[in-house]
């Protein structure tokens, strides 16, 4: 089983180093390789996604990622930024399929700023379409605007592009993810103003005819945004599109109590995939020891589950986190009164000596 690791910028390394330990720690041959990526790389190689840690992602089984990006590197030219390795990756390994568990523990109801009969329990499963909508429909650029209010004004301009068989891949992993479930889905668009959401609404209707077992209804972004907040228990497995699917997911991973909580997997057909956390560099924190890696630790285990196919691993590590958790040991984003402050290598610490506790129990 081949991991290509790359830790990226910011918090990157030192929350990846965090998940390597815990996998080391399991009773599994894994060959490890580690590649830069992002503002590390461009310092290095004058690029943000080198030739050479493209192969290596697109030869292993699975790609461990970290974080990328830094203020400093704002002024480059947009292909050169870091976040564009990101999206390179997306893009050249056909990750088409991102999977957002937003899971609320029993020990950290209180970090959310929700009441906690709103989030205790909650349990939900964004599905976020990625390699298509306004992150890569082409044409997009400036220019000196033909029309408009305020024609020969510079302006800029995206492009939101959909095409039918990515809306219907889409749907058909949601709709079998949702079997495994509670069997109900909720689309999300904005077919009230957009052609494309339009589409993406009739698309997801029609493949819900082949899913007799599987609940389907369909609300608006705006909306969907609000009742998360209101209500986010009435939803099970979220749907949606690449932008939209961006926001509410990181408004979902809030309510778990911290956003340094909420993995990440981005598959495509073959299930070969990229596993990182929802948070990004932190740069402001970068290097002090304090980030939280179980969102990291928690991605390395959907990595087991999905494209290693080593479920029972996954699970000993979502045990282990949970453990973890029960003990009241808490990094600087989850912590509240009654629990002990640690640090992220404290975090991972804990977490590996809870899966090596139970490996010698067994």
């Amino acid at each position: 089983m081949k991991i290509a690791v790359l830790a990226g910028d910011g918090i990157g390394p030192e929350i990846t180093a965090e998940a390597v330990k815990v996998l080391q720690a399991l009773d599994l041959k894994f060959e490890m390789e580690r590649a830069p990526v992002g503002g590390c790389a461009y310092d290095a190689h004058g690029h943000p996604l080198p030739e050479a840690t493209l192969k290596l992602a697109k030869q292993a089984d699975a790609v461990l990622f970290g974080a990328v990006g830094d203020w400093k590197y704002d002024k480059l030219d947009r292909p050169l930024r870091p976040e564009q390795a990101l999206l390179g990756l997306r893009k050249n390994l056909g990750l088409f399929a991102n999977f957002r568990p937003a899971i609320c523990y029993e020990e950290l109801v209180g970090a959310s700023s929700l009441k906690p009969e709103l989030i205790a329990g909650l349990d939900i499963l964004i599905i976020r379409e990625l390699t298509g909508d306004i992150y890569f429909g082409q044409p997009r650029g400036r220019r000196s605007a033909p029309d408009g209010h305020f024609p020969g004004s510079e302006e800029a301009f995206d492009t939101m592009r959909y095409s039918r068989p990515e809306i219907e891949r889409i749907a058909h992993v949601a709709f079998q993810a949702a079997r495994k479930r509670s069997k109900r889905v909720t689309s999300v668009d904005k077919a009230n103003v957009l052609e494309t959401s339009q589409l993406w609404k009739d698309v997801v209707s029609e493949i819900a005819a082949q899913y007799p077992d599987v609940a389907l209804d369909h609300m608006y972004v705006d909306n969907a945004a609000m009742q998360l907040v209101k209500e986010p228990k009435r939803f099970d497995v979220v749907v949606t599109g690449n932008m939209f699917g961006d926001i509410l997911s990181d408004e979902a991973a809030m309510l778990t109590g911290s956003i340094g909580m909420l993995p990440s997997a981005s598959l495509n057909e073959r299930k070969q995939g990229l596993y990182e956390p929802s948070h990004g560099s932190a740069p402001d924190i970068a290097g002090k020891g304090v980030a939280n890696p179980l969102a990291t630790i928690l991605s390395a285990a959907m990595m087991l589950r999905f494209s290693l196919e080593q479920p029972e691993a996954a699970d000993r590590i979502e045990s282990a986190v949970k453990d973890v958790l029960a003990s009241g040991l808490r990094t600087a984003d989850i912590h509240s009164e009654g629990t002990k402050r640690v640090g992220t290598r404290e975090m991972g610490d804990a977490v590996v000596a809870s899966l090596t506790k139970k490996t010698t129990k067994g």
